[in-house]
């Protein structure tokens, strides 16, 4: 892909089509086929290799970038929603897939495929609720777990936020995705996009990012990820779990990805120790 004033472009007319508007509401999560949870870690393992093949040799373009690629990642020219990313992680710490200061009390583990559409609708409309109100007061810590079920594009995302964390922007990386998701299993999720993403969260090292998303430390990252979903019994996209350090994971019973009121009274037990 180019850069310069024809990369601009290019993500400005990407920026044109809004994200599709999916099950508004209506689904309680994107659930995993059976088919999917019984072939377990080891088959999916062996699929985000054939991905992560797919991505080195794809193109004839060295890492998938460019050839004229940004270094690091700012807000000119960004995608939509990448400023208001910054804007509500700003100032939080974070370490890895971790948000928050270690002092809180209670953790949010959230399960996520970073092309479903109700886990676009949880992180573009109740997170930014929970980081104002719980995260940045102190009181709540965010673990994000990129779980990769639905399709390939949910294979090529996880590997890129997977590295990401490498440099502590991972949930700047999945705010500005999810602001500019597209329609799953459709092969929207290409190296340009992904490179269009990675420019535009402030700071992001560009070429140290593509190169990791094909190491040993990513590919071990995405097999815990399994595991830590078989081990919950997580069998759909978002599924969220509180908890306070010590005590045993308790499931969110959530709706829809808009029920931001069940989420909130779980995160209010937990505070008050009930």
């Amino acid at each position: 892909m180019p850069s310069g004033k024809k990369s601009r472009e290019l993500r400005r007319t990407q920026a044109k089509t809004p994200p599709p508007v999916q099950s508004k509401g209506t689904a309680r999560g994107r659930r995993a086929s059976p088919r999917a949870l019984a072939i377990g870690g080891g088959a999916v393992a062996v699929l985000a290799i054939v991905v992560v093949l797919a991505i080195v040799l794809s193109g004839g373009k060295h890492s998938g970038l460019p050839k004229n690629a940004q270094a690091v990642g700012n807000l000119q020219s960004a995608l939509p929603g990448a400023a208001q990313a910054a804007s509500m992680l700003e100032g939080i710490p974070q370490t890895g897939n971790k948000l928050g200061w270690q002092s809180a009390p209670v953790t949010l583990t959230e399960f996520i495929d970073l092309q479903c559409p109700i886990c676009q609708e949880f992180e573009t409309q109740v997170f930014p609720d929970i980081v104002q109100k719980y995260v940045r007061k102190k009181e709540v810590k965010v673990v994000v777990e990129p779980w990769a079920f639905i399709g390939n594009d949910s294979f090529r995302g996880q590997a890129v936020m997977l590295a990401a964390e490498r440099q502590n922007k991972a949930f700047n990386f999945a705010a500005v995705l999810y602001a500019n998701q597209g329609t799953e299993n459709t092969g929207w999720l290409t190296d340009d996009m992904l490179y269009n993403i990675a420019v535009s969260v402030p700071g992001m090292q560009i070429r140290p990012l593509f190169a990791a998303r094909s190491s040993s430390s990513v590919k071990n990252a995405a097999a815990k990820v399994d595991s830590d979903a078989q081990a919950n019994k997580v069998d759909e996209t978002p599924t969220l779990f509180v908890n306070r350090a010590g005590q045993k994971l308790e499931q969110v019973p959530m709706t829809s990805g808009l029920d931001e009121p069940t989420l909130v009274k779980y995160l209010n037990q937990e505070l008050a120790g009930t």
